[in-house]
């Protein structure tokens, strides 16, 4: 048993050690195996450039034990390529090894995955398993798009349209790429905005951002612009929209020119501010019979030249030709004389002209393109037809005389007559010019042009002083006047100028003193002495009064006219006395001006004696000779006296050495001996002696001899003037010489006259012998003539001679210089050395022996050029410098000339433009040497570390002076792979993430380079420190995000606080980035975020600012070290608040409404913006109206949509117009509101036209803003502010009645609004505004009409139209009516003389009942008148009224109208009318505003009872003045009874009378009574009676009168109030009976639209007929505003007078 259970036990024992043993066999069996299920590939994703020792996989679940002191399994790697995979067999762990470099799957190294096989064998079983991991490495957004160009090119002509892909040159591999996967490989193109070219991107879109396509939004224009500059921008598309990185180009878009433009003339001078040309004349003139052959072409200044204004189409060859033609011109018949070519535009003449027929030619000449372009160039071309100078001048007269006083200053003119009282007008006409006008003659003296002038222009010329006449020296100037109008010359005229003598002389003696003896025996009256004194002045002037001042002591007298002293009668002389006479002469002109001279006479008494000298009669004798006188002819006696009688000798002692005058001895007569010739002698003075053959006994006379000429020389040439003569061709009046020719003969036989004997048509002569050429002379046809001068003095028989004189004709330089080329371009590349030649330029001269010589022109060019003078090579004098040019293009641009030296022609002219070239001159230059920068050892890709930066002195802007940056790879080459350089910005960053250890120093070397040609660099050292990790803080929050602040939050709100901490450092904080306005402040060391500038939700909705945390010590370093933890992002969102009021797009919205606008029609959209957001911007419209009728308004409006909308019919209201405020209140109504103008007026067809176009009416719908737009832009310019509304769009109508439609075209009807006048514009003048601009409107509705889309016509509407037409068809019926008329007239004559009669008997009657009138109290005073309707409300004659009860007060039928002013809707000027412009239906109410009533002064109507007065029952009454009349005036008062319904008062508003209150209201003064009925209608009509004026014999209305004048008033439901009788103002009750007098009646009423017109009939006035009926229609025009009668006498039926609808009219209009 024992054995039994130890067996047992045994058993169970081995049963319990193989149980263990196969435990221990399995479980090493599955080691190696892997410890979960799935796939047995091991598959872990890792982001390229994640750092070393990145964990790939965190555990294999690799069964086993892999360490400690019994491993089981051992693990390895296999197939580890590159070594990528670090594996920790213990913790089987896999760890990325890139230790030194990047992982990286873009290219070139692309590792996209990696697979390795971790190996692992079973230690106890010695199996192997390999499990695969394969680690798949995930892109990221590291690479930044690349595009393949730097630059894009393309050229688009302008007239491509728009929505045409112009560039797709991005497309495939030419655009951008990026080598990164996935969606951050994927490009996409889009537009940004270049500030330097600022409509590219309007002008230019990429509708498809994938394809990169460039699609045109904008027409181009050539001519305002030819290039653009588009920023094209490619980002990839990554996830993570602040990841996504871009790059740009520049797509340069070149505009070419199209034909859009036609020709312009040329010269083209702009009208400021636009493209335009000022409009050109061009100027020619030919004289008149001249045949074509000599005159064509046709000289037209400026020369005819048109060109296209696109002038740069390409190729040349498809650039337009232009053809030229006239268009009209005046004369008609002027293609009979000219013809223009049609290429070139030269005018040719075709024949001779007439100038009698035609004086002027105005053509317009057209140039248009040879394409059929449809803008042709205009121009006008007056060509002036010249008098053919084939009439000589001439004087209206042969002969002029005139006169001139002798002592007037230089400049007198010459008078006609001796008393000088008028000019001598010297008149001189030429045939050849109309004899109006001046026909700018030359007129020249022949002899005394020193002395005499003539004046220079004029039909009539005057001869003026030049120089101070002496009448003593020269009192005849006679010489001969020529007129020459530069080719023909008139025949000589003589003239004869006088001078008239002034008193400037004095009578002057021989002697000072005289010596007399006289003897005793001398008896009385015996002369002793004659003395002479002699005046050259003439008439009064000359005659001399002699007579003794004193010392004759009574004893001589004097003749006051001989001046012969004699002895005294009655004196005896006695021996040895003395006497000393004092003679005076005087002339005998008047006493102011006389002059005179004394002598002394000394007299001696001798005894008397035998012994005296004989005696001449006179001491001086003067005669005039002529030279022509004959031999022995007597000249004079000279016969002396002697008292003793002896015999006398005479005998010439002086004076006469050639013996010419032979004096008789003894009988004293002079002879003439031998001839005389004035040429050699023209004055002998002879002194004569007479002895008695004593010593003393001889006395002496003068003889003054004056030898006149005679014509007996001929004119002699002067010989030593030259007779040899040259002159230049092609010279018309050019002078060739002189000649001169004298005559020694005096006067006329002196002055010489020259003329041609030949040549006489090529060659003319002045009056001084002056040569000119006659016409242009020609040296090829002949050099050299033989020309015969002919002298001829101005004798009546002149005396003639000739010379010849020999002319040459020399050839002239009329030829300037041209050069090959007009204008010459080169480009000489910078730094050339002085002296280099780059051009050579050549002129030539086409005249004979020229020298072409060249020089530079501008003088600013003189300093860098030089240009050879003999071979016109240009060439440098100093080294260009690209960079000293200031503007885009280094261009220089002067003048060159080519002239002749030897000439005198203006030189010829070149443009020389030289493009200098940049020369890459500069190396980029750094700041630094050496740049520092500190890193964080796990810094991230693209951690900024430094910025590095260099300048280029190269100009701004080009090739050369762009610096850019890399890395130079050779020298560090590590260092290049973790770190980079910005290349346009050089900033240095982190290539890769770093992993790298602390404290250690990378050098960078940075390359700075340009784009020029040659490329030039510099470089330079970047030291970069990789910083210890504790000394890096440490943020707490990768991101903050506090709560929103509002816009409104005042400065230094906090807005959060930023925390970070670092190992014993002190942090300070600073904001990096996302704070560029600097709206924000960070306090740099709390970390405390505060609002520094106000916020702006509208501009900016939320920052995202970048702070760092650096340690002290670095920021002291000026360095900041960004790394993974010391930096945090700060998201700040702004929060809206309603700050900003709603603005509407227009201060005034301006509208219009037909006539026929049903109810709740559309009539504009009014719109505000607000610049806030959410409800804040939501808006809510609402209208302030004036109300019209019982409250309502004329117009409605959708409160969030703001459209306007009719609330009421506006039939028979056209020009009436609405003025009322919108307002706009956001956040639906409850925050900020603002106002805007409405103005809505009323308008019909009549006021509308119609603009047809050829398009569809959905073409003209779609773009219907755009086409307003135009309209309305040219309306504009006629009326400043003018709105144009569309009233409808639709099918073109035609046919009859324009009954057929045609919807291929379209109608488009619109009108105008004149914001001056609030009404619409006029229809004939919008029609004028738009029909005159056709052209110009078809050309800008062009893209909107498409191709070939235009306006036909501007019609009129078709209502207005068929009206015409209707009217036209009335006009037939006016014969028959007029013959009508004429018969009614025939037989009413017996009535007219029945009035006639019964006339007389009235006007007593009235008369009486004047003096009635004459007795009443007159009314109170006019108060001033109000502003308008509305201020009426608080008027000061209101005072003391209820507002309610002023309502009532101030219904236009109860007001004075002095205080009513025009409402705003009435047109100045306009006639004044007893009802509104147009009637209106039957119980209509029109809006108190806008409308053309006019308020009428109601005369009369409140005078006659003083004043209107509400009682206290609420009703009206009229009651006369005065306080004491108060009781008779409730007698006789009339009481107004108003249907409630009508009660309306002027404002709109209901009359509720305070029953409480009796109001008063002052009225104006008239003197009227008035004796009738007023009846209020229930519809709102006043309805008035007056009884007519009854003389004593006749009867009252009768019965049947009266009961259908009631049976009417049923009809209308009027109430009959009261019947108030005032024919009289006595006290007490009235009785029927007293009424047979007649007062001049007054009617007046008050109607529902307020505006109506009492009238008044004054005093005196006819009245037509006892029968006439009483009712006064109130819309006739009002002539005196007292007066208005009915234009008919009125049927029983018509007695009442029904308000403004009885006699109901269709508004018409004049057509």
């Amino acid at each position: 048993m024992l054995q039994r259970f130890c067996l047992w036990e045994r058993l169970a024992v081995g049963i319990a050690v193989a149980t263990v043993l196969a435990g221990c066999l399995a479980q090493n069996d599955e080691d190696c195996k892997l410890a979960r299920t799935g796939p047995p590939a091991t598959i872990v994703p890792i982001d390229e450039e994640s750092r070393n020792g990145t964990i790939l996989v965190d555990n294999m679940l690799i069964k086993g034990t892999a360490g400690g002191p019994d491993p089981t399994i051992e693990l390895s790697l296999k197939d580890n390529v590159d070594y990528w995979v670090i594996l920790d067999p213990i913790s089987q762990m896999l760890y990325l090894n890139s230790t030194g470099r990047i992982l990286d799957r873009d290219p070139p190294m692309s590792i996209q995955s990696i697979v390795v096989q971790v190996q692992c064998v079973n230690k106890k079983v010695g199996t192997i398993i390999n499990h695969e991991v394969r680690i798949v490495v995930r892109d990221r957004n590291d690479n930044s798009p690349r595009f393949q160009q730097q630059r894009y090119y393309v050229a688009v002509n302008e007239l491509t349209p728009v929505g045409t892909t112009i560039f797709t040159g991005f497309s495939g591999n030419n655009g951008a790429t990026d080598i990164d996967d996935g969606p951050n490989g994927q490009i996409e193109y889009v537009i940004q905005y270049n500030p330097n070219d600022k409509t590219s991107n309007r002008t230019f879109d990429i509708p498809l951002t994938l394809s990169g396509a460039v699609v045109l939004r904008e027409r181009l224009n050539y001519e305002e612009k030819t290039r653009y500059f588009v920023i094209v921008q490619a980002n990839d598309r990554a996830q993570n929209l602040n990841e996504r990185r871009t790059s740009t180009t520049t797509l340069t878009v070149d505009v070419l020119d199209g034909d859009d433009l036609g020709p312009m003339f040329l010269p083209c001078v702009l009208v400021n501010n636009t493209r335009d040309c000022r409009p050109l004349t061009y100027q020619a003139s030919l004289p008149e019979l001249t045949d074509p052959a000599r005159v064509n072409p046709i000289s037209v200044t400026p020369p005819i030249q048109a060109i296209d204004q696109d002038r740069n189409i390409q190729p040349p060859s498809d650039r337009p030709g232009i053809l030229y033609s006239v268009l009209v011109g005046t004369p008609e018949d002027y293609p009979q004389y000219f013809h223009m070519n049609l290429t070139t535009a030269v005018l040719t003449l075709l024949k001779p002209i007439n100038r009698d027929l035609h004086q002027k030619f105005d053509l317009v000449i057209k140039a248009e393109q040879d394409n059929g372009h449809p803008l042709p160039a205009f121009a006008n071309l007056h060509i002036e037809v010249l008098d053919e100078n084939n009439q000589k001048p001439y004087f209206t007269r042969s002969t002029y005389e005139g006169f001139i006083l002798e002592s007037s200053p230089v400049g007198t003119t010459i008078s006609d007559n001796q008393n000088l009282t008028s000019p001598l007008q010297i008149v001189v006409l030429d045939n050849d010019v109309e004899e109006t006008k001046d026909p700018q003659l030359h007129l020249f003296l022949n002899d005394y042009n020193t002395f005499f002038t003539v004046t220079q222009s004029g039909i009539t010329r005057y001869l003026t002083l030049l120089q101070p006449v002496d009448r003593e020296v020269q009192q005849l100037y006679t010489f001969s006047m020529t007129a020459s109008d530069g080719v023909q010359e008139s025949v000589p005229v003589t003239v004869n100028i006088l001078v008239i003598d002034a008193n400037d002389n004095s009578p002057t003696f021989s002697n000072i003193s005289y010596n007399v003896k006289i003897y005793t025996d001398m008896r009385p009256g015996e002369g002793v002495i004659k003395l002479t004194a002699v005046d050259a002045d003439e008439g009064p002037n000359g005659q001399i009064v002699y007579e003794i001042l004193a010392g004759d002591q009574g004893d001589f007298i004097i003749n006051d006219r001989t001046g012969l002293i004699t002895i005294a009668p009655g004196v005896v002389l006695s021996v040895g006395r003395s006497y000393a006479l004092t003679v005076k002469a005087s002339d005998s002109a008047p006493p102011a001006q006389r002059r005179s001279s004394i002598t002394t006479v000394y007299i001696e008494v001798l005894p008397p004696n035998n012994q005296s000298p004989p005696r001449f009669p006179q001491l001086m004798y003067s005669l005039e000779v002529s030279e022509a006188m004959r031999i022995g002819a007597i000249l004079l006696n000279l016969q002396a006296f002697d008292r003793e009688g002896d015999p006398i000798r005479y005998l010439i002692q002086n004076g006469d050495p050639q013996q010419v005058f032979n004096l008789s001895q003894s009988s004293g007569l002079l002879a003439l001996g031998k001839p005389l010739d004035r040429e050699s002698t023209d004055r002998y003075i002879l002194i004569v002696t007479a002895s008695d053959g004593r010593p003393d006994g001889t006395s002496t006379a003068t003889v003054n001899i004056v030898v006149t000429d005679v014509n007996d020389n001929g004119p002699v040439f002067d010989m030593f003037l030259p007779k040899n003569l040259s002159v230049q061709e092609e010279e018309a009046n050019a002078f060739v010489g002189q000649v001169r020719a004298t005559d020694p003969d005096a006067g006329v036989n002196g002055q010489v006259h020259y003329s041609l004997a030949n040549f006489n048509n090529l060659f003319r002569i002045t009056s001084n012998g002056s040569i000119y050429t006659a016409v242009k002379l020609n040296r090829e046809v002949r050099d050299y003539y033989e020309l015969i001068v002919e002298a001829t003095d101005g004798a009546v028989d002149p005396r003639r001679s000739t010379l010849t004189v020999a002319i040459k004709v020399l050839d002239i330089d009329d030829n300037s210089p041209v050069f090959t080329n007009a204008s010459y371009t080169v480009c000489v590349p910078e730094n050339l050395p002085p002296g280099t030649v780059f051009l050579q330029i050549e002129a030539k001269d086409i005249d004979l022996g020229s020298d072409v010589n060249y020089r530079i022109r501008t003088q600013e060019a003189l300093q860098y050029f030089a240009l050879n003078k003999y071979t016109g090579e240009l060439s440098l004098l100093k080294s260009l410098d690209y960079e000293s040019f200031s503007d885009t293009e280094a261009t220089f641009t002067f003048l060159v000339e080519a002239f002749d030296s030897k000439g005198t022609m203006p030189p010829g002219l070149a443009t020389v433009t030289v493009r200098v070239k940049d020369m890459n001159d500069y190396s980029p230059v750094f700041s630094k040497k050496l740049y520092r920068g500190m890193v964080a050892p796990d810094a991230v890709k693209g951690t900024v570390i430094t910025t590095v930066s260099a300048e280029d002195q190269d100009p701004p802007g080009t090739p050369a002076s762009r610096v850019r940056y890399k890395v130079d790879v050779a020298q560090f080459p590590y260092s290049a792979s973790i770190f980079d350089v910005d290349e346009n910005s050089g900033r240095v960053v982190t290539r890769v993430n770093l992993n790298e250890e602390p404290s250690t120093v990378f050098k960078l070397v940075v390359i700075a380079y340009d784009d020029g040609d040659p490329v030039k660099f510099n470089t330079t050292t970047v030291e970069i420190a990789v910083l210890q990790p504790s000394v890096i803080p440490r943020f707490t929050q990768d991101e903050y995000r506090p709560p929103p602040v509002s816009e409104s939050a005042p400065k230094g709100t906090v807005v959060t606080v930023v925390t970070a901490a670092a190992l014993n450092q002190t942090i300070v904080y600073s904001i990096v980035s996302g704070n560029e306005e600097d709206v924000f402040a960070i306090n740099n060391r709390t970390g405390v975020i505060s609002v520094k500038k106000s916020l702006d939700y509208e501009s900016v909705e939320s920052y995202e600012l970048r702070v760092q945390a650096d340690s002290l010590q670095v920021v002291r370093s000026n360095l900041r070290v960004p790394s993974k933890s010391n930096t945090a992002k700060v998201f700040i969102e702004v929060k809206d608040e309603n700050d900003h009021v709603p603005v509407f797009t227009k201060k005034m919205y301006i509208g219009g409404v037909s006539e026929d606008a049903k109810m709740f029609s559309s009539v504009l959209k009014v719109k505000a913006d607000d610049k806030d957001t959410g409800n804040y911007s939501a808006m809510q419209y609402r209208l302030i109206i004036p109300p019209i009728k019982d409250g309502k308004e004329g117009f409605v409006i959708e409160a969030y949509t703001g459209l306007i909308k009719t609330a009421m019919l506006f039939k028979n209201m056209r020009r009436s117009y609405f003025k009322f405020q919108v307002i706009a209140t956001d956040n639906y109504g409850k925050g900020l509101s603002s106002k805007a103008e409405v103005l809505v007026s009323v308008v019909n067809q009549l006021d509308m036209q119609v603009i047809v176009s050829n398009v569809p009416p959905t073409l003209v719908e779609q773009n219907k803003d755009q086409l307003i737009g135009i309209l309305e832009r040219y309306v504009q310019d006629q009326i400043p502010g003018a709105t144009v509304v569309v009233e409808s769009i639709g099918a073109r109508r035609f046919g009859d009645g324009y009954s057929e439609e045609d919807y291929t075209k379209s109608d488009l009807m619109v009108y105008a609004i004149d914001p001056q006048t609030n009404r619409a514009i006029m229809r004939n003048e919008l029609f004028k505004f738009l029909d005159g601009k056709l052209l110009d409107i078809n050309k800008e509705f062009q893209p909107y009409l498409g191709q070939g889309g235009r306006i036909l016509e501007i019609r009129t509407p078709d209502v207005v139209a068929n009206v015409k037409k209707q009217a036209q068809a009335v006009g037939y019926t006016e014969g028959a009516l007029l013959a009508l008329a004429v018969i009614i007239i025939l037989c009413c004559m017996p009535a007219i003389l029945i009035v006639m009669v019964s006339y007389r008997q009235r006007q007593a009657e009235c008369a009486k009942t004047a003096r009635i009138q004459m007795a009443l109290p007159a009314g109170k005073p006019a108060s001033t008148a109000a502003n308008n309707l509305y201020e009426e409300l608080g008027d000061s004659t209101m005072r003391g009224y209820a507002q309610q009860e002023q309502q009532q007060l101030l219904r236009p039928s109860l007001l004075r109208p002095e205080e009513l002013s025009m409402e705003s809707g009435i047109d100045p000027g306009q006639e004044y009318y007893g009802q509104d412009y147009y009637s209106y239906e039957h119980g209509y109410e029109l809006p108190q505003y806008g409308s053309r009533r006019r308020l009428l002064s109601p005369s009369g109507m409140y005078d006659e009872y003083g004043e209107v007065v509400v009682e206290n029952d609420g009703g009206y009454y009229y009651s006369p003045h005065g306080s004491t009349a108060e009781e008779w005036a409730r007698k006789k008062r009339i009481k107004l009874i108003v249907d409630p319904e009508y009660e309306t008062s002027s404002t709109g508003e209901d009359s509720a009378p305070d029953s409480s209150q009796r109001n008063r209201l002052s009225n104006p003064n008239v003197q009227n009574n008035i004796n009738g009925n007023i009846y209020i209608a229930q519809n709102g009509s006043v309805v008035r009676t007056r009884r007519v004026c009854l003389g004593n014999n006749l009867k009252v209305t009768s019965p049947v009168r009266l009961g259908k004048q009631f049976k009417k008033l049923d009809k209308l439901a009027v109430t009959h109030e009261e019947n108030v009788p005032l024919n009289t103002l006595s006290k007490g009750p009235s009785s029927s009976d007293k009424m047979n007098t007649r007062p001049c009646s007054v009617s007046f009423a008050s109607s529902t639209i307020g505006a109506e017109n009492i009238v008044t009939k004054p005093r005196g006035s006819k009245m037509k007929s006892t029968e006439e009926r009483e009712s006064v229609v109130d819309n006739e025009d009002v002539k005196e505003p007292l007066e208005s009668h009915s234009e008919h006498t009125q049927s029983d039926e018509e007695e009442l007078w029904m308000g403004p609808w009885n006699n109901l009219h269709i508004p018409m209009t004049k057509l």
